[in-house]
């Protein structure tokens, strides 16, 4: 009897785990463009077209890019090559470095979640959080400012610079080719900074000067500070928060910041720069910027990685009003918040970027012309973006590695408008005239 009662205890923990991964799996199923108003001629040609011309051009190697609307993926598709002179293809596993999407994919989200616990004020100071800046000039930052870019922090300190040479090469006195108990930080393959170092990266950002009168200056020193706000208030590592906060519970399952040393195979992950300063490689599986790279490679500004359909779980979820699968993340009201318009110099909302204000009339709209005001995203220096539409209940993602292997001075993908022409593309493919397809039955 007892036999009997523990197989049935086990079959129904068997079945339930069964169904609801059954039901996980029907919730991402790839459907027609049709079945929510969109062609899928017009939208096959149009980004095959642009993804085609920006690889001939070497502007990418190569791409993924993905449409979701109305709570389903319609569109995921991949082009080129990891690499110019590479035979790997870039395929659905492919693992991206998000570069500058970590802000919001981790960071911002996670600001999200606490503030919703009520365990942060937007109007608080950072020395209200950080015991380390109290009583210099960042005491005072408003968090809502440092969110907003307009805090008057520098865009970065490069910390990277004290560390090597006049050539450019790594000084032994900072890194190691094997890792121990002092030199334990990877930066790279067979390169590992001393572990002291980091309270001197930090003394470095609260030593900078502040940039007044303020103004809007995008700062990557913004976002190491809110990363280090959440581990301060969730006693957290932002990785291992952003991961049992979101990632896990949504199924992201290559989303992850360090992903080599979370399983991650190194044949998935695109290549990013061939650094002839610093780290002297290849980078692959190291995050590209270097500042997140001396921090271990998990940092608020930078370090997050992601194939571009476990991404968008994460934006589907935010498009849903912070409800997926049976899960509550957030709530309508805070989504709204920080994806919406708070400032009168610039177009940024909190954490989140948002389309130019007079985009209708703007020669350079941006992101693309027919963006709702209601849009919400971001971009990454790597050659990555995501932007959500709830006005459409729109998601487009093209995620790349443009910096492969020349590093920024590539800015074909900017210059020849790559992401604005895709994103340009999915909306005018959408239909007007027909009912869009009904959305999925999730719990809002």
């Amino acid at each position: 009897m007892k036999c009997f009662a523990i197989l049935t205890a086990f079959l129904a923990v068997f079945f339930c785990a069964t169904a609801q991964q059954t039901a996980s799996s029907s919730l991402y199923k790839i459907t027609t463009p049709e079945s929510v108003g969109i062609s899928s001629s017009k939208l096959n040609k149009a980004i095959t077209a642009i993804a085609d011309s920006a690889i001939r051009a070497h502007a990418i190697p190569g791409c993924q890019v993905l449409v979701a609307r109305k709570g389903q993926v319609v569109y995921y598709k991949t082009f080129g090559y990891f690499n110019y002179d590479s035979l790997e293809r870039v395929t659905r596993a492919t693992v991206y470095d998000l570069a500058s999407v970590t802000k919001v994919s981790a960071t911002t989200v996670s600001i999200m979640k606490l503030y919703e616990q009520k365990k942060l004020d937007l109007r608080a100071t950072l020395g209200t959080y950080i015991p380390w800046v109290r009583g210099s000039d960042k005491d005072t930052l408003h968090i809502d400012n440092i969110l907003l870019h307009q805090a008057g922090l520098l865009p970065d300190v490069f910390f990277h610079r004290e560390t090597i040479d006049s050539t450019g090469r790594p000084l032994p006195y900072f890194f190691r080719a094997i890792r121990d108990s002092l030199y334990s930080v990877r930066v790279a393959d067979n390169m590992y900074l001393r572990k002291d170092w980091l309270d001197t990266m930090d003394l470095r950002i609260v030593q900078s000067p502040l940039l007044l009168p303020v103004k809007y200056v995008y700062s990557d020193l913004d976002f190491i500070f809110l990363g280090k706000i959440v581990e301060q208030l969730s006693g957290k590592a932002l990785d291992k928060y952003a991961a049992d906060a979101f990632y896990k519970p949504l199924g992201m399952r290559t989303t992850t910041f360090t992903p080599k040393e979370k399983g991650i195979s190194i044949a998935r992950i695109a290549p990013t720069e061939k650094e002839n300063v610093f780290r002297l490689e290849l980078l692959r599986g190291d995050v590209h910027d270097p500042s997140a790279a001396m921090y271990g490679g998990v940092a608020g500004h930078a370090g997050l990685y992601s194939n571009a359909y476990d991404l968008a779980k994460l934006y589907l979820m935010l498009l849903n009003g912070g409800n997926w699968n049976g899960h509550h993340f957030l709530n309508r009201q805070t989504i709204n918040l920080f994806t919406g318009y708070h400032s009168n110099i610039s177009r940024r909302g909190y954490g989140f970027d948002k389309p130019m204000k007079d985009n209708a009339t703007n020669g350079d709209p941006y992101p693309s012309i027919y963006a709702s005001p209601e849009t919400f995203g971001h971009t990454g220096f790597t050659g990555t973006c995501v932007w959500a539409d709830p006005k459409e209940d729109l998601l487009f993602i093209m995620l790349s590695n443009r910096v492969c292997p020349y590093g920024g001075a590539n800015n074909l993908l900017s210059s020849l408008s790559v992401r604005r022409n895709m994103l340009d593309a999915v909306y005018e493919a959408i239909d007007k005239k027909k009912t869009a397809g009904q959305k999925l039955t999730v719990v809002r």
